[in-house]
């Protein structure tokens, strides 16, 4: 009597366990013979923590147990660098099924959410890259044979337009998961080492909503405290990555907008020279750009008479916008816009994180100061016009 009612709490301890909140568990299956140890490693932020390992048993199953407080980013997979990513959620029985020869060859998941989306946003991104890979390849091929330039707007079309769908596609996914860690990995996302899914800068907008969101719903979680600074580091890597491509390319890397202005003529920053010019990058949709413009009326009435002018570069995708803007607020400055906001070529070479930005040239073009605003930028104009 004794040892079956042992042997009965054994089994209710069992059960219980397995749907503790505090837990979640992954049971599989692999097809590959060749590896007898697979791992289970904590993905965080910039880190990878071994968590566990389980012995493949000889029908190939494996299994994991783990603790865990709030939803967590987990890598299965071998020593040597073949592994599958995982969102893992306290409470949830996850099943995952290799059914290639290799790890990499497919798999396919339940019981998880967000693991599901994670296996998404991974193969939308592989495949992506796949046909990017198929455009090169094309270039390549079609290079200095007849009818080369006209293949090569083609596919320098069909290139920008695969990046474009790409970008598009995260952000779609990024406001209906708000509250989904699976969020994080659509803004993390490269198409190459040096280039983001979201690589435009006013991307940024969507970290804030994905930060905002996850730290109300998990306000403890690791990833989600770093999330917001480590961000803007990895930002700034690659601006700074980008900008040392193009120096790398080019004998020389000259700072010099030449844009259409808001009547369609192409002005230089360089025709310029010789005045105390204030580049300025803004938007129409920001209100603090709004406000720094009217500042800058006050300060370009006070000194365009004595060699002051701006040249005003604005970065809306939506060109009725932009113009509206420069007509309704009654611009009277050189107002121009970037050729394609999209990729707004300008605001890279500047390094231009934040809107508004600006750099103030001294009359010989030299850069004399940079994010200058209201009384920090009147002083230095009146130092740069007494001279």
């Amino acid at each position: 009597m004794i040892k079956q009612t042992l042997i009965l709490l054994s089994v209710i301890l069992a059960l219980t366990g397995c749907n503790r909140k505090d837990m979640f568990t992954i049971n599989g299956t692999i097809k590959e013979k060749s590896k007898k140890v697979i791992y289970l490693n904590k993905l965080n932020i910039n880190t990878l923590v071994l968590i566990d390992s389980s012995k493949i048993s000889r029908s190939g199953r494996f299994h994991f147990r783990v603790r865990s407080k709030d939803p967590d980013f987990y890598q299965i997979g071998y020593s040597d660098n073949a592994f599958v990513t995982v969102l893992a959620e306290p409470g949830e029985k996850i099943r995952i099924d290799f059914s290639g020869k290799s790890l990499l060859d497919g798999y396919s998941v339940t019981g998880s959410e967000g693991s599901e989306q994670v296996q998404m946003l991974e193969k939308r991104l592989a495949e992506t890259k796949a046909r990017l890979d198929s455009l090169r390849n094309e270039y390549e091929e079609a290079s200095g044979k007849p009818g080369f330039k006209e293949k090569e707007s083609d596919l320098n079309t069909r290139y920008i337009e695969l990046v474009k769908d790409l970008r598009r596609k995260n952000i779609e996914f990024i406001i209906e998961n708000l509250r989904s860690m699976a969020s994080i990995m659509a803004l993390y996302q490269k198409i190459d080492d040096d280039t983001y899914v979201l690589y435009d800068q006013r991307d940024l907008q969507y970290m804030k909503l994905v930060s905002d969101s996850l730290s109300s719903a998990y306000p403890n979680s690791a990833n989600v405290k770093a999330l917001t600074e480590d961000f803007k580091n990895e930002l700034n890597r690659m601006y700074a990555r980008q900008i040392q491509n193009i120096a790398n390319t080019r004998s020389e890397v000259k700072l010099d907008p030449n844009l259409e202005d808001i009547n369609g003529r192409r002005i230089a920053l360089s025709s310029l020279k010789g005045k105390i010019v204030l580049l300025t990058f803004w938007s129409a949709q920001s209100k603090e750009c709004i406000a720094d413009n009217l500042q800058l009326k006050q300060l370009y009435a006070r000194y365009r008479n004595r060699g002051f002018e701006i040249y005003q570069v604005n970065l809306d995708e939506n060109r009725e916008m932009w113009k509206n803007g420069v007509r309704f607020d009654d611009l009277p400055w050189i107002s121009t816009r970037e050729d394609d906001p999209g990729n707004p070529v300008n605001a890279r070479l500047f390094n231009v994180q934040t809107l508004p930005a600006n750099y103030l040239f001294d009359r010989s073009g030299e850069i004399a100061g940079s994010n200058l605003f209201g009384r920090q930028l009147q002083i230095k104009l009146d130092q740069l016009l007494n001279n």
